[in-house]
């Protein structure tokens, strides 16, 4: 068995007893690089997404979806960051989660709401847990060269990269770098839920 194959290895340790499917995600980097996602259940998960809660059922968030050997999936890992690309092209599927900002009627200009972003995070947390129910893991990463990509993909001006997820099957995590293996296997942590609450009375 490989370092990191089964899901409960990386349970949350959790203070209150939550749904499984919120327990069990995390967010891994090694994938298996020959999976290959079903189309309807990437359908699935995308569907998620379009049915996230949205200020004024605004709807701001827009999707890149790219599949491992495609031309744009290979366009996605050239433009990441850092560590990102040393393991991110073995995932089956790289996202570009988008904002597309309000235009402002006055002067026809990108004036984006304070909400915009929030809610393209809140699409991608629902396509993150759907996936998780799934049996797919995602990993959300924020080292990416946005305006490179924005080109690449023709976006307008109101259009703009927020984030990148992979999605895939988890794989054999000892085929990582030692420097990225470190970080697959460390222990979960969270700060406690006491720290988080500003008022609770």
């Amino acid at each position: 068995m490989s370092l990191i194959t089964d899901t409960h290895s990386r349970l949350a340790d959790t203070d209150a007893e939550l749904l499984p499917v919120l327990a069990e995600r995390w967010s891994p980097r090694g994938y298996d690089a020959s999976a290959v996602v079903d189309e309807a259940v990437l359908t699935t998960v995308l569907e998620a997404a379009r049915w996230s809660p949205s200020a004024s059922n605004s709807q701001p968030a827009r999707f890149i979806v790219t599949r491992r050997g495609s031309a744009n999936f290979a366009t996605i890992h050239a433009n990441l960051m850092g560590f990102n690309q040393a393991w991110a092209d073995s995932a089956s599927v790289l996202i570009a989660s988008v904002a597309e900002v309000p235009i402002d009627p006055e002067t026809n200009l990108p004036k984006e709401s304070p909400w915009t972003r929030y809610d393209v995070g809140q699409a991608v947390a629902h396509l993150s847990i759907q996936a998780q129910a799934e049996g797919l893991h995602t990993h959300q990463l924020g080292g990416f060269e946005g305006q490179a990509l924005a080109e690449a993909f023709n976006l307008a001006a109101n259009q703009v990269i927020v984030t990148i997820t992979t999605l895939g099957v988890l794989g054999d995590a000892s085929t990582l770098t030692p420097e990225l293996l470190e970080r697959e296997i460390a222990p979960r942590t969270r700060k406690p839920l006491t720290e988080l609450l500003l008022v609770n009375d």
